[in-house]
């Protein structure tokens, strides 16, 4: 006998996503969900009323169903599914969420069951079908209807037996999930191609490829009292700072939102509160050997499911100026890569407000740059075409983003050519403008953090605008302000401006220099690692 409460349709193309995660907490939200609830319970009958805040398993399949249709949506919700069979003379039922379990490994645990001879299931029938009939893997008891419906939630089925205060639930969820390649803003020539997707549990197994220490540990934590969104804490056991790890592992458990549907980014400004502060106090990235490397230099990372970033920290202003293409080729490549960097994340910043600076006072021209400067001047004040150029840059920038494809390179070359050109000839901007904007715009793009090199537009625009009211005075008291600012600010109790301020002689080396591997003896001093020796030091 069999009868199914809701629609059945195929599921979507396997995927993962991880165990159960840490369910403790949960009684304090559902009565912070209960308590947001009160105005429709007072709607409620009082029967009604009962079965919404009823905890205990029911033990008949008619109260069951009551049970679920007040708490779950059952018959409201057209994705719950509950499928009532008989096993071994025992009335049970199967529930989940449609779309979100696996069809072939629930098939094959019903047909197991289903073959169960009468009186099989007498004496303990759900210890019994635990430890001898259910072939699968994940399995666990729950004994609270709050359990059951958070693990049916995240793609877990359920199964109760009739005159059972115990319900089964079985690890079966399944999520669509793209296939893994590499991240667009952090692509290498040489390397590996491949980088995170929004499968919380593909993310780990990216990172245990790399680094296959056991003492690597990945604690889940639970946040949102309706999103309930896994979060990861990752970090090697013996090296991270335990007190950094205590420290973010208290935040994130403090976090009370009803839910980080955007999930990183939201993470990262509830436990960091720096909502105001252009410059991003986090490092993130895409790539599973970048973060295996930051892990090996003691820091700790943060992962949320649905999120193909991970948020890695502490991270300083020169953390964003890193990137992996410097350490595929030889430490003299690599550091030639990482100068031109440099000079580009210089030039984004500085180039603008100097040029125009000297063009406005041509004494300040060094000998024999003369020639800078336009030699007719346009229908606009210049500072007004920087701040016009820098506009349609960002709109370009954002067009790009939401322009398909193919459309999206022809777009490139309208504004390039057709507008850029015009805008020139008829007179409305400079020559000199769109070129050293240009240069600019390309320092912009080389950054490696895309986060720093908007905090940086930001920066250049509000220097250019100091350059022009103020002059010399107004640029160096705006390059010393935003200096200052950057030295006040910290990452995890971590100077943002490391090895800078405070000066740090041997961190200041590995910034200039890409040093080979073998002379790389030592953690950065920056995460204060527990063990900071990477390899014994060479005797001679």
């Amino acid at each position: 006998m069999s009868t199914t409460d809701g629609f059945h349709h195929n599921h979507p193309p396997d995927g993962e996503m991880p165990p159960d995660g840490v369910l403790a907490g949960q009684a304090g939200q559902a009565g912070e969900k209960e308590k947001a609830d009160s105005a429709t319970d007072q709607t409620l009958s009082p029967e009604e009323k009962r079965y919404k805040e009823q905890q205990a398993i029911p033990k008949t399949l008619p109260e069951l169903k009551r049970v679920l249709e007040e708490q779950i949506g059952l018959g409201t919700s057209f994705d719950i599914v509950k499928h009532e069979m008989v096993f071994a003379g025992k009335p049970s039922a199967f529930v989940y969420v449609n779309g979100m379990v696996k069809d072939d490994i629930l098939t094959d645990i019903i047909m197991r069951l289903s073959y169960l001879a009468d009186g099989a299931l007498r004496h303990q029938p759900v210890q019994t079908m635990i430890e001898q009939y259910i072939p699968h893997i994940q399995v666990s008891k729950a004994s609270s209807m709050n359990d059951v419906i958070s693990r049916v939630l995240v793609g877990n089925a359920a199964l109760f037996v009739e005159n059972e205060d115990t319900a089964i639930t079985l690890d079966v969820r399944t999520y669509p999930i793209r296939s893994i390649t590499e991240p667009d803003t952090e692509r290498v020539v040489r390397g590996a191609k491949d980088g995170f997707v929004e499968t919380l549990l593909t993310n780990i197994m990216l990172i245990r490829r790399r680094l296959k220490d056991p003492r690597m540990k990945f604690e889940l934590v639970e946040v949102g009292k309706r999103s309930k969104t896994n979060v990861c804490i990752a970090y090697v056991n013996d090296i991270a700072d335990m007190d950094l790890v205590e420290s973010v592992r208290d935040k994130v458990k403090g976090v009370t939102i009803d839910g980080i549907p955007l999930a990183d980014k939201q993470l990262e400004e509830i436990i960091l509160g720096k909502n105001w502060n252009p410059y991003p106090l986090v490092r993130y990235s895409e790539r599973p050997d970048v973060v295996a490397a930051h892990m090996l230099e003691g820091h700790v990372v943060l992962m949320v499911d649905t999120s193909p970033t991970a948020i890695i920290l502490p991270a300083t202003f020169f953390h964003h100026c890193q990137h992996a293409e410097e350490y595929r080729h030889t430490p003299f490549i690599g550091t030639y890569l990482r100068w031109v960097r440099y000079i580009g994340i210089w030039a984004s910043l500085f180039l603008l407000p100097l040029w125009f600076l000297m063009v406005m006072n041509p004494e300040l021209k060094p000998a024999g740059l003369e020639f800078l400067g336009p030699q007719e001047e346009g229908k606009l004040p210049l500072l007004l075409q920087f701040v016009i150029v820098e506009i349609g840059v960002d709109m370009m920038r954002m067009a790009a983003v939401h322009t398909p494809q193919p459309i999206a390179v022809a777009m490139g070359l309208v504004a390039a050519i057709l507008i850029g050109d015009i805008a020139v000839k008829t007179g409305l901007f400079v020559n000199e403008v769109i070129l050293y904007m240009a240069v600019a715009s390309i320092g912009m793009f080389a950054t490696p953090s895309y986060e720093l090199g908007l905090a940086n537009r930001i920066v250049r625009l509000a220097l250019l605008v100091l350059a022009a009211a103020f002059k010399v005075p107004g640029l160096i008291i705006g390059a010393t302000l935003w200096v200052i600012m950057l030295a006040l600010q910290r990452s995890y109790n971590s100077p943002f401006l490391w090895p800078f301020i405070p000066f740090h002689l041997k961190g200041l080396i590995s910034l200039i220099i890409r040093k080979p591997v073998q002379w790389d003896i030592e953690r950065p001093s920056i995460t204060k690692a527990y063990d900071s020796t990477r390899q014994p030091r060479k005797s001679n």
